[in-house]
């Protein structure tokens, strides 16, 4: 089935390439969704969207502000999405003006904040009368739509992996990604299910923003997204996206999603370079050894992969990282935006039996040449 996607303008002012900005640089990566025309953030304003992110040119412009975009796109977007994250999930008045704006030009609303706008009188009004709509990612499921945790999770019978952090946007979803759609690629059957607003985004048909929801229904949301993607899909893996860290004392997200999808493995995503968590300058970062303990005495699943985030890394660094960390942890480390998903694959394959029978033999000796490197 061919989906057809609609345009979309991303509003991240300030905060696109930031930690604050993972909504946007995840949308402006990947979209299953939407065909991203633009990104408003006047501190970039002119730069290429996919160069920002340290990643190849894109031919994504950012914009000053919405009246620059407007005037030089070609046509009028369909979508206009707030792709920022901030800690207090709230917008300011100037921004809120700009919805608005953006309302009356016609462009439909996309918003993963846990601020509603679908429940904001004005904004509900001015929606009617455009014609346009507002799409609330982060708005969890009505009670009666809800799943307490079953058990059935035992009956899927293919290998689940979670890609888990040591921080909050750290790079999860983008390693979990770009394996999804490598694993694809080369004939195995995978499953993304989400567990946050940006991926949701993206287009994943299954999964739910779990810190959206009461804390009694995340670890059965998490089993029945796993459970609805293996008896939809018949796949040979499930991936489950990560949110935040096991030993994150803000949030728990991760330990909901190891009990719910209960994984035969996790890959660990990591930054080296970072000092204090994100948007917690008080509290430094753990270890990365103090994270696989907390995740393997959750749950009986280990850590079978490390993945890196090369923020304010050198390559030369990042290569004297990686080999340093398989020395000492004996785990395939890697950093998928810069070398791929070969390593994390390899690994899969030797792991999993029913992996390396759906990928050819001449790709697999291939895979081990690119590993070891």
């Amino acid at each position: 089935m061919i989906t057809i996607k609609k345009t979309a303008l991303i509003y991240c002012e300030n905060q696109f390439g930031l930690m604050d900005g993972k909504t946007a640089a995840g949308l402006v990566r990947h979209s299953e969704t939407y065909t991203i025309v633009g990104v408003i953030d006047s501190s970039l304003a002119g730069e290429d969207a996919g160069e920002q992110l340290g990643d190849q040119k894109n031919d994504i412009p950012i914009f000053a502000n919405l009246s620059t975009a407007l005037i030089n796109l070609s046509e009028l977007p369909d979508c206009y999405i707030y792709g920022k994250a901030p800690l207090d999930a709230r917008i300011s008045i100037e921004e809120r003006l700009l919805v608005l704006e953006a309302m009356a030009k016609g462009m439909d609303i996309v918003n993963g904040l846990h601020e509603f706008f679908s429940d904001d009188r004005e904004f509900v009004e001015m929606a009617i009368e455009y014609g346009i709509q507002i799409k609330v990612i982060r708005k969890p499921p009505r009670l009666k739509d809800l799943h307490v945790f079953t058990g059935q999770i035992s009956r899927v019978t293919v290998p689940v992996i979670a890609v888990l952090g040591t921080d909050c946007a750290c790079g999860k979803m983008t390693t979990a990604v770009e394996l999804n759609k490598t694993l694809n690629q080369m004939g195995v059957k995978s499953v993304l299910v989400a567990t946050g607003q940006t991926r949701l985004m993206q287009g994943a048909r299954y999964g739910v923003s779990i810190d959206a929801l009461v804390s009694q229904f995340v670890i059965g949301e998490v089993e029945n997204a796993v459970i609805e993607a293996f008896n939809s899909e018949n796949p040979d893996i499930i991936l489950v996206e990560g949110q935040s860290a096991v030993g994150h004392p803000a949030f728990m997200s991760s330990v909901g999603i190891l009990k719910g999808s209960m994984p035969d493995g996790v890959i660990l995503q990591h930054p080296p370079s970072r000092r204090f968590r994100c948007d917690f300058p008080l509290l430094p970062m753990p270890t990365i050894e103090s994270e696989i303990e907390l995740i393997e005495n959750v749950c009986l699943s280990k850590v079978i992969a490390i993945a890196l985030s090369n923020e304010n890394l050198t390559n030369a660094k990042l290569v004297q990282i990686i080999d340093d960390y398989e020395k000492h942890l004996q785990l395939p480390t890697t950093d998928v935006l810069t070398y791929g998903c070969e390593k994390l694959v390899q690994m899969l394959s030797e792991r999993f039996p029913q992996i390396k029978q759906k990928i050819d033999e001449e790709t697999v000796v291939k895979m081990s040449v690119l590993a070891m490197k």
